[in-house]
């Protein structure tokens, strides 16, 4: 299997990095969208983000353009999108493909080590998405925007969050506090 700490990705400005160019205790991996149903979520990313940076918390937001096209914009455009309307300061990177054929080999491992995401139970939207025939693919794929996979400094898997499963959903902080 692939390690996890040396797969490469870029930021906005086309740098190369992988998880272990940054000093994280724990990382959350997140896939976003600026025009997305669950876009708001990008505030509980940063309040969980400021919250817990300190400690040793980094979130990763990882543009993608999978699901409707709800992610149309620029690197520019979305990074200016993040800042100006939820005063993001966590890194947003560069778009990448997060399902399919030309899948991002950061996306395989995640997505092949934690083939299942643990779900809101008071959640709706994968039911929604099954309904309105959205839900394609393999059974590990990601399901839609903002799905959330929590790792270790060293690169360990720890969990995978539905996209339902909001930042501030006890599932997530629970987690979280027990890893830092």
């Amino acid at each position: 299997m692939t390690n996890l700490m040396d797969i490469t990705f870029e930021n906005i400005q086309g740098e190369q990095k992988s998880l272990k160019d940054y000093q994280a205790n724990l990382f959350l991996i997140v896939n976003v969208a600026s025009k997305c149903g669950l876009t708001p979520q990008y505030e509980g990313l940063e309040a969980l983000y400021r919250e817990f940076k300190d400690q040793g918390l980094l979130i990763l937001g990882f543009p993608a353009n999978e699901f409707l096209g709800q992610e149309p914009g620029t690197n520019e455009e979305i990074q200016s999108f993040c800042q100006t309307q939820f005063d993001v300061s966590f890194p947003v990177l560069k778009k990448i493909v997060v399902k399919g054929k030309e899948q991002h080999p950061l996306y395989t491992t995640l997505t092949e080590a934690l083939p299942e995401a643990k779900s809101n139970p008071e959640g709706k939207l994968l039911n929604m998405l099954k309904e309105k025939g959205l839900l394609d693919g393999e059974a590990h794929d990601i399901k839609w925007n903002f799905e959330k996979f929590l790792v270790s400094g060293q690169g360990k898997l720890i969990a995978r969050y539905a996209p339902d499963v909001e930042p501030n959903h006890e599932l997530i902080i629970n987690d979280i506090r027990n890893h830092l």
